[in-house]
């Protein structure tokens, strides 16, 4: 069993609709057909979204996609239309919110590995590939790979494990022609981000990102955008580098507190049971809320307020 400890109801806001609530977003639709995205302070660890919320995490996440968004354009379009606050919406909107072009979703989570780690160690440790790749002899946790590789997945529901599959699977999916743009889009937007990452003593060791489809403005069939978030402590794996040692698990910019607390013995907690997680103490929510700023004031250079 898995999911929301406690689903939150939805806000309503005169002229939007809402669409959906995930992990972290909530969608709705304005009257001009575009998507309103909204990032909450929710948190997700072992397929739960937890009963606690992280102070500014929303406005982090949101606020670092932009920037990547600009760091990218010239690779690849995104779906940011606009960020000004739609009107009757929550004040405490403001910095959370986006408003975007409603794309054609492509179901596939689009991962990109420069290191080896998580689910991909895994299967290495098991058969030496990933998502079928061949990979070298003598890999460890940690490890950088010798090249960048596209490892697709299939998008899971609220509480389910997404699935990595085989690169032919994708192909099946959604077609050859956008199964080779996928991959090269990925590869090159994993590989501006960990060149800029790199040069502020971060190391992106994997990450994931969501495209759609959309039509060209001459008519001329659709192209490919990039959406959702990128870049994010959500959806990636930041290493300092000063810490980095292959053969254990790395240091991270991200959730890791969270997770070490709910699989310690002060949590007491069981993440193979049915109930949910516990609330986080204050302790922790403080000292995960600083890694999502340090991450961002590292990568961007700008003073989180």
């Amino acid at each position: 069993m898995s999911g929301f400890v406690e689903k939150p109801e939805p806000v309503e806001v005169p002229g939007l609709v809402h669409l959906h609530t995930g992990k972290v977003r909530d969608l709705y639709r304005n009257a001009a057909g575009e998507l309103v995205m909204v990032a909450s302070d929710r948190l997700s660890a072992y397929d739960w979204v937890l009963p606690t919320e992280i102070p500014d995490k929303g406005r982090v996440l949101t606020q670092l996609s932009l920037w990547w968004f600009d760091q990218l354009a010239d690779l690849v379009p995104n779906h940011v239309i606009d960020t000004r606050l739609p009107e009757g919406a929550p004040a405490d909107w403001e910095g959370r919110t986006l408003i975007c072009r409603s794309l054609t979703m492509l179901p596939v989570e689009c991962v990109a590995r420069g290191y080896l780690t998580g689910s991909g160690l895994a299967e290495y440790q098991q058969s030496r590939t990933v998502c079928g790749l061949a990979l070298p002899e003598g890999l460890v946790d940690g490890s950088e790979l010798p090249a960048p590789i596209f490892t697709p997945a299939t998008k899971a529901a609220v509480g389910d494990h997404d699935e990595n599959v085989p690169y032919e699977e994708v192909a099946r999916q959604v077609g050859a022609e956008t199964a080779a743009q996928l991959r090269q889009a990925t590869l090159a937007v994993y590989s501006r981000g960990r060149d800029i990452a790199r040069d502020r003593g971060i190391i992106l060791a994997d990450t994931k990102f969501e495209f759609g489809l959309a039509p060209r403005e001459n008519g001329s069939g659709e192209r490919l955008v990039l959406a959702d978030e990128v870049l994010t402590p959500d959806s990636s794996r930041f290493w300092p580098a000063d810490e980095w040692r292959p053969g254990r698990p790395q240091p991270s910019f991200d959730k890791q507190f969270v997770r070490d607390w709910l699989t310690s013995s002060a949590s007491g907690w069981d993440r193979h049971g049915e109930l949910p997680p516990p609330p986080l103490p204050e302790e922790v929510v403080e000292r995960t809320r600083a890694k999502y700023i340090e991450a961002y004031e590292r990568l961007t250079g700008l003073a989180w307020s």
